[in-house]
């Protein structure tokens, strides 16, 4: 008994001191991701309009690009010098770039050297974070005892929601303390330069951990891997396993997770206009109540296996994806809303100004509606004046922006993305225990962190970018952009069902 509670101990400080720093990781990684439209807004010319975000999304994905790099090369260093060191290198590379990304001055400064200072600190972002999420589900999978690897190592997959939630309410919290003038102007750096004070704890915290037990047996007997890379990837039975677990399992995660997250916030903000903070909020409440099924997704693994439960997630998503997505449209709809289910309209604000470099008069008229249902949002007529008076007058725009949702929709809304962020934690909640599986422990942090970080970091990295681009091409509708990630889940599931051994447990050593 007392040896068990020994273990229970042990175990317990290795999830907490692994976890806290892999959040930290995460919520340096995503706090750019959750920033995006303002990002763009000072990496780029105030006239780049929709190429602005779209640029700002290819830098964001360039940190997923790089991901697989970063495995290579840390997971190397993992498999030669240990779990412990590689990734508290990678913890400070990670802060250090965040805190960084917090200085760069705009494009008003500096001009296009900003974007790409911008773009070489996310790619140094992406190479850390490549060698971190290996590391740390390693150690504690190689700290867990049999027949439990799943409940332990889900703890470490929720950290990878929680650094996106902790992204969300600083982000949210210091928008509100600041106002949204202010905020977009300067506050958005607070969120990065705050983090280097959480790395500075994790990096204390970390420099305390012991290594991994089995890999200290594993040196002490002499049989560490030479050289890690070609165990990997040149003997036949690893590299076919690699390749298994990347087509098979986490190529689909990938985009369920950055789904369900990312796009799902980013479309609830940029395709159906909701206002900022109410994006945000949704997303926060889906992530709270969603998150601690991960370890129960991850503990069900250990009865039950890891196949099926990852499987039924990506199939889920599949056949689910378009009818919630079409469902957000329909409920923020509100200019076709207004026609029938208009209550009230404010008094009109009048703007005028100068169109950009040239002598155009510009005339802006806001006005807040608000809608039977409760729905309101922000109307803009927009009409500019040429200063040729023979020159014809173009039609005025119309702008919406600034949606809240109320009562059952809003309430609708948050349960559509808990269900989209419930799937995620179907499909990441047991992938860890389930990659420590399948490989030998000599070059196990070199051969899980691969496949892991093209299929999570690549294939779904790449989600919030290619919806979006797919979705602004000509002919297009809102919807289009699910095609990727439907695709991917759908090719993942049909492999990972022909080809994964439904595995329950396996001892770690070999």
């Amino acid at each position: 008994m007392t040896a068990d509670k020994n273990v229970t101990q042990n175990i317990t400080q290795v999830i907490a001191a692994s976890s806290l720093g892999t959040l930290i990781e995460w919520y340096d990684f995503y706090i750019f991701g959750s920033l995006a439209v303002i990002i763009g807004q000072q990496l780029f010319p105030s006239d780049a309009g929709a190429s602005a975000l779209i640029n700002t999304l290819a830098i964001f994905a360039a940190g997923f690009i790089v991901r697989p790099f970063g495995a290579l090369v840390f997971g190397r260093l993992g498999d030669l010098i240990g779990r412990k060191y590689t990734f508290l290198l990678t913890l400070v590379l990670m802060g250090g770039s965040t805190f960084l990304i917090g200085l760069i001055p705009s494009y008003s400064s500096i001009g296009y050297a900003a974007p790409i200072l911008v773009l070489i600190l996310r790619l140094i972002q992406g190479l850390a974070l490549g060698g971190e999420y290996g590391g740390a589900a390693t150690y504690v999978a190689e700290h867990a005892p049999v027949g439990r690897r799943g409940f332990f190592t889900s703890w470490i997959q929720t950290t990878a929601t929680l650094g996106l939630f902790l992204s969300l309410g600083v982000i949210v919290l210091t928008k509100n303390l600041l106002g949204a003038e202010d905020f977009a102007s300067w506050g958005w750096r607070i969120p990065f330069l705050v983090s280097i004070l959480l790395v500075v704890v994790s990096i204390y915290i970390r420099m305390k951990m012991h290594e991994s037990p089995v890999f200290t047996k594993l040196k002490a007997e002499g049989k560490v891997s030479a050289n890690p890379l070609k165990e990997s990837f040149q003997k036949r039975a690893n590299f076919k396993m690699v390749l298994l677990a990347l087509f098979g399992a986490t190529m689909g995660q990938g985009v369920i997770w950055y789904t369900g997250q990312f796009y799902a916030q980013s479309f609830l903000e940029n395709t159906c206009k909701l206002d900022f903070n109410e994006s945000r909020y949704i997303l926060l409440w889906a992530i709270l109540f969603a998150t601690p099924f991960f370890v129960v997704f991850g503990s069900w693994s250990d009865k039950v296996g890891r196949k099926w439960i990852m499987l039924t997630g990506m199939l889920l998503g599949v056949l689910c994806y378009r009818p919630i997505y079409q469902y957000f449209l329909d409920a923020t709809n509100v200019k076709e809303m207004q026609k029938t289910a208009l209550k009230s309209t404010s008094e009109p604000v009048v703007e005028r100004g100068l169109v950009k470099d040239k002598l155009d008069s510009l005339i802006t008229t806001t006005v807040v509606k608000t809608l039977d249902n409760g729905i309101t949002f922000r109307e803009s007529n927009v009409v500019i004046l040429p200063d040729d008076i023979l020159a014809p007058v173009p039609e005025p725009q119309t702008v919406i922006k600034d949606v809240t949702l109320s009562g059952q929709t809003y309430i609708t809304v948050i349960l559509l993305v808990f269900f989209q962020v419930l799937l995620v934690t179907m499909v990441y909640g047991p992938i860890a225990a389930f990659l420590v599986e399948l490989f030998p422990t000599q070059i196990r942090y070199t051969s899980m962190s691969l496949p892991y970080h093209i299929g999570n970091g690549v294939f779904g990295g790449l989600v919030p970018f290619i919806a979006t681009l797919v979705a602004s091409f000509s002919g297009s509708t809102p919807l289009s952009g699910l095609w990727y990630p439907i695709g991917i889940a759908t090719l993942s599931f049909i492999i990972g069902a022909i080809y994964i051994d439904n595995r329950i447990d396996k001892t770690v050593m070999d």
